[in-house]
């Protein structure tokens, strides 16, 4: 009985708070390319269940300021478990090179904001996400840059910040589930992302809840 209590608690804590539950997850602040041909990014994973509608969705940097934020474009919907990159360019112009600099990333979804004041310091700066009704979804700070590396971060299953991962400097090699690689001097790793629940997680949990309930 108590590993059935246990499973549906685990079931109840991942379907109510990993559900839409939307992070950054990567911040790149200071490229080698100098921004031609890759800018500042962000990567955004989809934590939750199902997929996430983008509609409306903004973005700032450090200021954390809704009446300063940009609109997103490029991506109408992240996936669940999916990971996604946002790169700073003026209507999307710079995703073709942006792709060929960093080159196996396949389907990878890219998409852009752009506007004034919302670029990343290297010396230090943070980024936010905001909704359609411009709540805060996810922010992050991060210190000076190590040039040519992203910062990369982890949450855990209640949507707090990893301390294990806040910020790390990216490496080539793996930390944690974090894979980095390096592309014509810049090191990351985007596309994926630490403590994601694995495809069908959730729904097995609850299954197993399910029965236990009825064994009883």
């Amino acid at each position: 009985m108590r590993v059935c209590v246990a499973a549906a608690t685990a079931a109840f804590v991942l379907s109510s708070s990993a559900f839409a539950s939307i992070r950054i997850t990567e911040v790149m602040s200071s490229s080698n390319g100098l921004g031609a041909p890759t800018p500042d990014w962000i990567e955004v994973t989809n934590y939750g269940a199902s997929a996430v509608d983008l509609t409306g969705w903004r973005m700032d940097d450090g200021s954390f300021n809704f009446a300063a934020s940009v609109a997103f474009g490029g991506i109408t919907s992240i996936g669940a478990g999916e990971s996604v990159i946002f790169i700073e360019s003026a209507a999307g112009a710079g995703i073709a090179s942006f792709r060929t600099f960093w080159g196996g990333i396949g389907s990878l979804q890219v998409g852009f904001y752009s506007g004034s004041g919302v670029g990343f310091s290297s010396g230090g700066d943070g980024a936010c996400l905001f909704d359609a009704s411009n709540a805060i979804l996810s922010q992050v700070s991060f210190g000076a840059a190590t040039s040519g590396s992203s910062f990369f971060y982890a949450w855990d299953a209640l949507g707090a910040i990893d301390p294990s991962y806040n910020g790390v400097v990216s490496t080539v090699g793996t930390i944690g589930t974090q894979v980095g690689f390096t592309s014509t001097g810049d090191t990351g790793s985007l596309g994926t992302a630490i403590g994601v629940p694995a495809p069908g997680a959730i729904a097995v949990l609850g299954l197993v809840g399910l029965a236990g309930r009825r064994r009883r």
